[in-house]
Formats: structure tokens, sequence, C-alpha cells
């Protein structure tokens, strides 16, 4: 592969948010609580829904699967964002940063399906309670959870096999992380065979699961309006509410980031935090509060750990 005499760099720089010192403490700190918020909300939520048998269905077993994404999604990135907000750098390596951009790639397509499968499960269980157990078995659900992560591990590392970055053009990254879109900005050679195929691997990833959404929710919603039971309805109109949440605000944000390059070029970075700090945040709150039978399941473990601790002394 031949670059003529240009230097092939082994550093990148990333721009980050602003060079203001007192805005980066004030985002230091900003940005420090909804980490600890996320890892607090999305670990409260995995440690109810795996201690309590009540929970054990496959609702909660693909909740508990987003729970994991967020988690990694924002380890992947808010990690490095915080050191270099802190020390006022924003420099990586070369291999970090392809590291992180297929990593936030995986992460992050995995979500777009998981969201599609968790609208399929409701679908079936409002419009077909009394096969749900028939087509949601643990044997389907394990085998989509297999497929899920497997694909989004494929598809991520394409963009790396359909050509190995190398950058020559500047070493700046106008950006808080290694995002594929800013990433190829500094790349080597002709991408646009990588951009076109980045334009239609984001339609298959991004609308045709978001289509899948829609068009469930509007089966969905034609079965809650044949319910004469208004607290069946009303139950089964908050589980889907809180879905319906998350996916408006991930979808929203990936969207206008991928489908949307040229018009928002210059707010890539502003646009991220979307979907890489406020749907991480919001998730865990969003199905624990909205959700009685996670409420319920916390209140009673709490009470269980309260009386042991009772027992044994440790409170008075």
């Amino acid at each position: 592969m031949d670059y003529g005499n240009q230097t092939l760099l082994t550093e990148l720089i990333l721009v980050g948010l602003t060079q203001n010192l007192k805005a980066r403490i004030s985002l230091s700190f900003l940005f420090l609580f909804l980490y600890i918020m996320i890892i607090l909300g999305n670990g409260f939520l995995i440690f109810t829904i795996i201690v309590s048998p009540q929970l054990h269905t496959p609702m909660y077993y693909f909740l508990c699967n987003l729970s994991f994404i967020d988690l990694g999604f924002t380890t992947c990135n808010v990690p490095k964002l915080l050191h270099d907000i802190f020390f006022n750098t924003g420099i990586i390596s070369v291999i970090g940063c392809l590291t992180q951009m297929i990593l936030g790639l995986f992460l992050g397509i995995t979500e777009c399906i998981l969201l599609a499968v968790m609208a399929f499960d409701r679908y079936i269980a409002i419009c077909s309670p009394l096969r749900y157990t028939l087509i949601m078995s643990w044997r389907v659900c394990n085998c989509t959870t297999v497929l899920m992560w497997g694909v989004s591990f494929i598809l991520s590392l394409i963009p790396i096999m359909m050509k190995p970055f190398v950058f020559c053009k500047g070493n700046i990254l106008n950006h808080v992380a290694c995002e594929i879109l800013v990433v190829m900005e500094l790349a080597c050679g002709d991408l646009s065979s990588l951009e076109m195929q980045m334009f239609f691997q984001s339609f298959f990833i991004l609308v045709t699961p978001l289509v899948f959404i829609v068009v469930s929710y509007i089966c969905i919603i034609a079965s809650l309006l044949l319910i004469s039971s208004a607290i069946s309805r009303s139950k089964a109109f908050s589980t889907c509410a809180s879905h319906l949440t998350v996916v408006i605000m991930f979808y929203g944000g990936s969207i206008t980031m991928y489908m949307g390059q040229a018009r928002f070029s210059s707010n890539l970075k502003y646009i991220s935090l979307i979907y890489g700090f406020v749907t991480p945040t919001m998730n865990p709150f969003i199905y624990s509060l909205r959700n009685s039978e996670v409420k319920e399941a916390f209140k009673k473990h709490s009470d269980i750990h309260l009386s042991a601790l009772f027992r044994c002394g440790l409170v008075d």
C-alpha cells in the first residue's frame, strides 16, 4: 500500500468539547456523575433481575442484555473522556482509537437489533399471549441472543476488513471519542466505496429495525384498544411506553448521526452525547420507575436483606 511521502500517524488527538478551564471542570463533574449513575442504575437493574425469580422472563432477560450493553458502551468511551478532560489531553494511539471505534460499533449495532427484538417480544406477549411461551421459549431467546451478538460483531468488523485504516491526513479528530464517521476523515486513500457501504449498513442497521418496531407497535396499539379491562390495558401501555421512550432517544440520536452526515457533520460530537450519555443514564430509571414488577422485586429483596441485618445485629 503506497501513500507516497506522507507521514503515517501512530497517535491521534481528540479535540473534546472545550478548552475553557471552568467549562472543563464543570463537564468533568457532570460526566463523572452521569457515569456513576449509569453504573449504579444499570448495575441495580441487572442485579434485581438476576436475583428475582419472578423476573426470569424473556422481557427481563433482554432488558438485562440492554443494561449490559449500556455499561459496556459507556465504559468504552467515558473513562478516556474523563481522563482527557481532567488532564487536558486528547492523545490516543491509533490502535487504541480503532479498538474504541470497533467496540462502539459492535455495542451500538447490538443495541439496535436488541430494541427490535424487545419490540417483537412485546408484540407476541400482547397480541398472542396464549402462544407466548411457545414462541418466546428460552431456547429461542438464547439462539436469538447468540445470533444478535454474532451478527453485530461481524458487521462491526466490515469497515476494517473492507479497507484497513491508515492515517496520513492530519491527526486531529473533532470529537470526544473515536467514532467511525470522524475517523474516516483522516484515513488515506479513496474511501468512496467504504462511505457507500457505511450508508447502506447504517440504513440496514438503523432504519430496518426502526420500521419493524413501528409496525410492531401499530399492531400492539390495535390489540390494546380491543382489551376491555382498563387495568390490563394500562399495565400494557406502561410497559410499551418505557420501551418506546428508549427507542426514541436511541434511534433519534443514532439516525441523526449516521443518516444525516453531511448536514450535521460539525455537530457530531454533541449528537453522540445523546446515545452515549443520556440514553444509558435514563434506561434503568425508565424501566425501573415505570415498572411495578421491578420495584416490587427490589423492595422484596431490600426487606429480606434488612431483616437479615437486624437478625445479625448489624442494624439497630
